[in-house]
C-alpha cells in the first residue's frame, strides 16, 4: 500500500469507530428508558391508577344494574 492509501484507510477506520461508538451510545439511551424496565424497577409503584379503579367500579355497576332487571 502506498502512504496515501494507508492514511485513507486509517481515517476510514477512525470514522467507523466513531460511528460505532455513537450507535452504541444512542442504543443505550433508547433502551435505558424502556417502560418495562421502569415497571420492573418499581418506577410506578407509588402511583395510583384511578382509571382502572373507575373502570372496575363502572363494570360492577353495570353488572349489578343488569341483574336487577
Amino acid at each position: 500500500m502506498t502512504e496515501s492509501a494507508k492514511k485513507v484507510a486509517e481515517q476510514t477506520e477512525d470514522r467507523l469507530e466513531k460511528v460505532a461508538k455513537n450507535v452504541r451510545e444512542r442504543f443505550d439511551r433508547v433502551t435505558e428508558g424502556r417502560f418495562t424496565d421502569k415497571i420492573k424497577n418499581g418506577g410506578f409503584a407509588d402511583q395510583v391508577d384511578h382509571g382502572i379503579d373507575q373502570g372496575r367500579n363502572e363494570a360492577r355497576r353495570r353488572k349489578q344494574g343488569g341483574s336487577e332487571r
